[in-house]
């Protein structure tokens, strides 16, 4: 089923769409926890934060399984009208931006954790920036993911 035809009118497969759609809402996925944040629901922003780094994980899985098994950048770059060179160079400073976010992301989930077990979270504000820079560098990855599907398929 993730390797026939997608439903967004591209060239790309199944899993591509459902990949793409899912960090094209990210962002707002990601506003709404920190919304909840902001009015004080700390519990459900934890649990809305911990369930979205888990299915961003699930979706990174499945994308790069359904890449390799279908025959990976190397296959789809050539069809593009972008340019090799330009192509490889996004998906780079993509894929770097994007571990620095998702690790990122898991060191404030986790330390924010183990403060809240300890009784120890008193650094609200080192909390918020960082949780800016990371927001700030997930929608940027999210947009770029994107664009690199526009770039290879549209």
């Amino acid at each position: 089923m993730l390797f026939k035809a997608g439903f967004l009118g591209t060239k790309a497969l199944m899993y591509m769409d459902i990949v793409t759609l899912y960090f094209a809402v990210l962002p707002l996925l990601l506003g709404g926890s920190i919304y909840l944040a902001i009015r004080g629901n700390y519990r459900r922003h934890y649990q809305s934060q911990l369930l979205l780094l888990t299915m961003t994980v699930i979706m990174v899985l499945i994308f790069e399984t359904g890449v390799r098994l279908s025959g990976g950048f190397a296959l789809y770059a050539p069809q593009s009208t972008w340019s090799y060179d330009f192509l490889l160079i996004f998906l780079m400073i993509h894929i770097l931006i994007a571990l620095l976010a998702v690790g990122g992301w898991i060191y404030l989930i986790v330390s924010s954790y183990k403060s809240y077990i300890n009784n120890t979270l008193t650094n609200h504000r080192k909390h918020r920036r960082m949780g800016r820079w990371i927001y700030t560098a997930l929608t940027i990855t999210s947009i770029m993911g994107c664009s690199i599907y526009l770039f290879l398929f549209v």
